[in-house]
């Protein structure tokens, strides 16, 4: 399991945060499947908290009608003039949209519009809403949308008054419903959608009144969603974006693992490993400032015990070789005659730098066969 996780602490801790993400979005993904919470939209089919109407849409399912949601925008939509569309508390429309609603209604649409903006552009005459509207409204006038009804419980945020050339259908003044016909096609108008919405469907005839706003069985009810924010989303798009977080997390945390399990370029560099010798510029320096010294002799013994030891190494000789068996492997490894000279001391320990260039040599020599000036490998390094 621990060569599962990276080397790293940093990437550790990253890995670690992922995967509480992770698991924290599967939780809630889990809990809101098993005890969902409302939410959505007012107004919206989809929503399921108190003011959207997603049990108005599952009351039509219920009574046999096909329902089905439009996504595209209302200005780019082929609305069918044989279906009911039901738009509810949407924001303010566009000049387009509004008018893709007019002909849908001149063309023998059926429209169920709610909210403080409803009708308005659509139909000619339209009401004009007020802030105050009924909170129990019964019927004032005998359309067939109000027939099987006695009353209807509303929040009463709102109405019309005065009521253009609509119909006022349930309510006085101000209007609760008012009904409007353009062309072969007919807007029912809400002032206050919430005798459709969750929290009060179920009061007094507010379900009835659903039913029939929907109009005939056989005709099918669109609710516009687009006017809540839902596109036409496809692909990855049309996932929930907790799904997508996570799907983002399972992937980051894929990546980091790959990368801490990836080999690396090359071995690291080994820590304590010999130096390349000096250069032979540097040793002909080193023997200058040691000929220039007081007591040449002393300063050149060790130069001079470390080229006869590279020597003897080189030529597998004795460490007490006489000094003429020195100089002449030292002749055999190519070194010159006051190298060679400098070695044994047959010129004496002033010639510096001859012992200099002796000892460049035999460094040089050992560079090329791979070891240092103790004999130890130097690993390849140039």
């Amino acid at each position: 399991m621990r060569r599962l996780l990276p080397r790293s602490a940093g990437a550790r801790a990253i890995l670690g945060i992922v995967a509480l993400f992770v698991v924290l979005n599967v939780v809630a993904f889990l809990v809101s499947t098993v005890r969902p919470e409302p939410s959505g939209v007012a107004g919206s089919a989809y929503a399921t908290q108190p003011r959207g109407v997603a049990a108005y849409a599952e009351l039509l399912r219920r009574s046999g009608r096909d329902v089905t949601f439009l996504r595209e925008p209302l200005s780019a939509a082929r609305l069918d003039p044989g279906v009911t569309l039901v738009v509810l508390d949407a924001p303010p429309l566009g000049a387009r949209s509004r008018a893709a609603l007019g002909r849908f209604v001149r063309d023998g649409g059926r429209l169920v519009a709610g909210g403080f903006d409803a009708g308005a552009g659509v139909v000619p005459g339209a009401p004009r809403w007020v802030a105050r509207g009924p909170r129990t409204a019964r019927p004032s006038a005998p359309v067939p949308e109000t027939s099987a009804v006695r009353s209807v419980e509303s929040s009463g945020a709102g109405g019309f008054d005065p009521a253009g050339a609509a119909l006022p259908a349930l309510g006085g003044r101000p209007a609760l419903l008012s009904v409007a016909t353009s062309g072969a096609g007919r807007a029912l108008l809400l002032a206050d959608t919430a005798p459709l919405q969750n929290r009060l469907l179920g009061r007094a005839d507010n379900a009835a009144l659903a039913l029939a706003l929907a109009g005939p069985a056989d005709r099918r009810v669109i609710f516009a969603e687009s006017v809540h924010g839902f596109g036409q989303a496809t692909g990855l798009a049309a996932l929930p974006s907790r799904w997508r977080l996570a799907l983002a997390g399972i992937l980051l945390a894929a990546l980091l693992w790959m990368l801490s399990r990836a080999r690396r370029l090359g071995p690291p560099e080994p820590a304590g490993e010999d130096q390349a010798p000096a250069r032979r510029e540097h040793v002909e320096a080193l023997a200058l400032a040691l000929r220039r010294s007081r007591d040449p002799a002393a300063a050149l013994a060790p130069v001079q015990a470390a080229a006869r030891m590279q020597v003897i190494r080189r030529a597998a000789l004795a460490p007490d070789v006489p000094d003429g068996a020195l100089r002449e492997a030292a002749l055999r490894l190519g070194f010159g005659e006051d190298e060679a000279a400098a070695l044994t001391g047959e010129r004496g320990t002033g010639d510096a730098l001859a012992l200099g260039r002796a000892l460049a040599r035999g460094s040089s020599a050992n560079i090329a066969s791979g070891t240092n000036v103790h004999g130890r490998p130097t690993r390849g390094r140039r």
